[in-house]
């Protein structure tokens, strides 16, 4: 007995010293570990004296991810270096050695864009602490407030992968999931850029109890995107605050502002809307897309014979053009197609507007500042005292701004500018109530418009059905009113929109006018002087036989551009003169 208690004994001895044996193997394992890392950067430290840098061990030090930006994660990776700290111009980098292939050029580029760059000896483990945070950059920069910038990286990442709204949800989903220290950025750039890739006009971002809206306006109509949390829409709010120059800690009143999204070599202005809501503040972002604007004016929509009438009116010397419509209605679009059918290297040309939307070579353009006392008005004055041929004037808001605006078109100027006004008639009338004397009005308005958009049928998925019911008895109506159109006919189909993944199943893709417009013959000077109503002035216009938006939007529905349920949606269909 004795015997196999000693054995039992003996045995429980061995298996304690197996066991110590494995931990002190493990434990060791882990102090060579730190022991090979010491003298790594033991190591390192030795070589950056003999090469006379300055060492560094990243790893207790924040990696700056501006400065880890501004050398690509490729060249850093492929020379062993990384940007770390970047204060102004001033950047630090880190790397591995100073002989190795490609460093002297990417600190050559650098140099080139104005940084001064210092070099700092590291060991590779801090190289992989700093490449590591490449994964949780965003494409997007702020460099200050009042722009944003988006890579060429960015842009080309979403021509492959943005074609629809379902795209962005998807995009914004994902990154919104991430929940990393940079996925604010990425939200925002990914909101921005696929509202530009997707040509919308307007972010909307609308606060509800629980959650947030995200909606974009697609060819003058809301959609729905996607619903997040409200914890990220914080955070999206002071980043747009912030970028658009607003006061992060005034929550209770509107507040509005703008900041660019730069694009290469493209700015596109983003305007930006606060408005104090009951669960937060609610953000409207418009989109002043330059490309958006630079429409050709036979590529407008408008109608041949008022098309004639606008080249012969924009070829006089003097005289005022005025286009009118609600906010969103084209007016802008039309002024800019009138500017570059005049634009010559013998004409002088001044825009005031609010703000520039489109930069035109060789015109002189001016934004207005209210907030420095620069206004419309300001600007009309300082204008003329530059000698113009032509003045682009973005909108005639007050009665000192109309008056000098009509004596300028009276005294040997081309005048543009817009109203608003509900239709071509309504023009003269508001010009009354600014205190314009009737009797030298005509003599200064050669033509005044008014205009719509209507959404144009997807090519890809429009369908033809036939023209019956209601429908028919409403499209024969307004065409009886049409004269002196004798290539036009009544048809027996008509299209409409039905919905495919090439316009976000909306059945609509891109925008056209639809226009009418009043000329000052002797039937319109002579009705002017009694103060008429826009009814009694739209009767004295029947006998210039140009097509009011009614009239141009039937035809533009015969042809299979539009349906009738956006013209509908657009303008009144009920009364027809």
């Amino acid at each position: 007995m004795f015997y196999v208690l000693c054995c039992l004994f003996h045995v429980f001895l061995c298996y304690n010293f197996v066991m110590t044996i494995q931990f002190d193997e493990e434990k060791q394992d882990k102090k060579i570990d730190v022991l090979r890392k010491r003298e790594e950067e033991d190591l390192v430290q030795m070589l950056s004296s003999r090469y006379s840098l300055p060492y560094i061990d990243l790893s207790p030090i924040p990696i700056n991810m501006e400065a880890l930006r501004l050398i690509p994660e490729e060249k850093a990776r492929s020379a062993k270096m990384a940007g770390f700290n970047v204060v102004g111009k001033k950047l630090d980098i880190a790397l591995f050695s100073p002989n190795l292939e490609g460093l002297k050029d990417v600190v050559k580029t650098l140099e080139q864009e104005g940084y001064l760059p210092t070099l700092h000896m590291t060991s590779m483990q801090s190289l992989e602490k700093a490449w590591s945070k490449y994964k949780d950059l965003s494409f997007a920069t702020e460099t200050k407030a009042g722009s944003l910038e988006i890579s060429a990286e960015s842009i080309a990442e979403f021509v492959g992968k943005v074609s629809t709204i379902r795209d962005v949800e998807t995009l914004v989903s994902e990154a919104i999931a991430e929940k990393k220290i940079a996925r604010i950025s990425r939200v925002l750039e990914i909101i921005l850029a696929g509202a530009i890739s997707t040509n919308a006009s307007d972010i909307h971002f609308e606060p509800e109890e629980k959650y947030v809206r995200l909606r974009y306006r697609l060819d003058g109509v809301l959609n729905d995107v996607t619903n997040f949390d409200r914890e990220t829409f914080a955070l999206i709010l002071s980043r747009v605050k912030l970028l658009s120059g607003l006061k992060l800690n005034i929550k209770n009143s509107a507040q509005d502002g703008r900041f660019s999204v730069h694009l290469g070599k493209n700015d596109t202005e983003i305007r930006t809307s606060l408005l104090p809501g009951a669960y937060s503040e609610s953000i409207v972002l418009r989109i002043l897309n330059p490309e958006a604007i630079a429409v050709p004016l036979e590529e407008l929509g408008i109608e041949s014979a008022l098309y004639e009438i606008l080249i012969k009116e924009i070829k006089k010397p003097n005289g005022m053009l005025l286009t009118t419509g609600p906010t969103g209605s084209g007016k802008t679009t039309t002024l800019y197609a009138f500017l570059r059918q005049v634009h010559t290297v013998g004409v002088k040309i001044i825009t005031i507007e609010d703000p520039i939307e489109y930069h035109m070579p060789g015109i002189v353009q001016t934004q207005v500042n209210p907030e420095k006392g620069y206004t419309f008005l300001e600007g009309l004055r300082s204008a003329l005292r530059q000698d113009p041929d032509v003045i682009m004037v973005g909108e005639i808001r007050d009665k000192e701004t109309a008056s000098i605006a009509i004596n300028s078109a009276l005294t040997g100027h081309l005048v543009f500018s817009t109203l608003h006004t509900n239709n071509a008639a309504g023009a003269f009338p508001r010009l009354i109530d600014l205190g314009i004397n009737p009797k030298i009005m005509t003599s200064a308005v050669n033509v005044a418009m008014a205009q719509r958009l209507v959404r144009k049928l997807c090519p890809s998925c429009k369908k033809e059905i036939p023209l019956e019911g209601k429908e028919k008895q409403t499209v024969e109506q307004i065409f009886a009113t049409i004269k002196n159109r004798p290539g036009v006919k009544l048809v027996e189909k008509i299209w409409r929109a039905e919905g495919c993944d090439k316009c976000s199943n909306t059945g609509y893709k891109g925008r056209i006018g639809i226009f009418e417009a009043i000329l000052s013959d002797e039937m319109i000077a002579k009705v002017v002087t009694s103060n008429p109503s826009e009814r009694e002035i739209e009767k004295s216009a029947l006998g210039q036989g140009i097509l009011n938006m009614k009239q141009d939007g039937i035809l533009k529905v015969l042809a299979g551009i539009t349906d009738l349920t956006e013209l509908e949606r657009v303008i009144d269909l009920g009364e027809h003169r």
